[in-house]
């Protein structure tokens, strides 16, 4: 995303109109908040994405990609407001609505930082950088999960449920940055990884569905039944071993 910006409401000074934290109309409530923790970063723009989704999916077009064609001069200003075509007007309208939403949902130690940026597109771009890094932070951060999903396995002393929440964090990590994978890849993921003890369970799953159509959740649903069963047989099959008398001599 680019850092280009320009300035607030096509004309005028930025910094002589300071955003109002203070506004009572602003639908504050709902927006949901980025508390500054970078761990945070990447929950926060998931919800922020459904919320802005959820208004208008036109307003997410303008945060990533900007205003488009308005009529702006060499600083940013309006060159005539009254050349604007319909469209236009609706996009300057757009633009401060996804503005004030962004505005509204970071703390006002970040929005400081942005004085010098006064689009969305452009508060939004300088917000991932800080929190996310460079172009070429996010490529190397995105390979990494890739081999980090790739070569994913249950451990030997987890449970499905340990398992299944390492892996959902992993592909949430893999979405921010925009890699994903379809629902089929997972399952497949997911059979792969468990120890070999299960491969009786995986292979009567890989018989009896299709895994193209098998949720994720009625995967882990399944395996998580399996796993009751086999921690009731595992205690009465290792007593039954030790009790075995030993054929050495005495």
């Amino acid at each position: 995303m680019s850092g280009e910006s320009f300035v607030s409401g096509f004309g005028g000074n930025h910094n002589d109109v300071p955003y109002d934290y203070s506004d009572k109309k602003a639908d504050s409530g709902k927006v949901p908040k980025f508390n500054g923790d970078p761990e945070e970063f990447s929950r926060w723009i998931t919800n922020f994405y459904s919320y802005i989704m959820g208004l208008d999916d036109e307003l997410w077009d303008i945060l990533e990609d900007g205003v488009g064609d308005l009529d702006l001069d060499e600083e940013g200003s309006v060159v005539d407001k009254k050349k604007h075509t319909p469209a236009q007007k609706k996009m300057y309208k757009k633009h401060h609505k996804i503005r004030g939403s962004l505005v509204l949902a970071i703390p006002r130690a970040e929005y400081m930082k942005m004085s010098d940026k006064s689009t969305a597109k452009a508060m939004f771009a300088s917000l991932c950088a800080n929190y996310e890094g460079s172009k070429k932070v996010r490529e190397a951060k995105t390979l990494m999960l890739v081999h980090q999903y790739e070569l994913f396995k249950m451990k030997d002393d987890e449970i499905i449920e340990e398992m299944y929440s390492r892996f959902q964090k992993l592909v949430f990590e893999l979405q921010i940055l925009k890699k994903s994978y379809v629902a089929s890849d997972h399952v497949s993921k997911i059979l792969r990884s468990v120890p070999a003890r299960w491969r009786p369970k995986v292979t009567a799953i890989e018989e009896a569905k299709d895994l193209n159509t098998l949720s994720v959740e009625d995967l882990v649903n399944s395996l998580k039944v399996h796993e009751i069963s086999l921690n009731e047989h595992e205690p009465a099959m290792k007593s039954k071993s030790i009790a075995l008398p030993s054929k050495g001599k005495s």
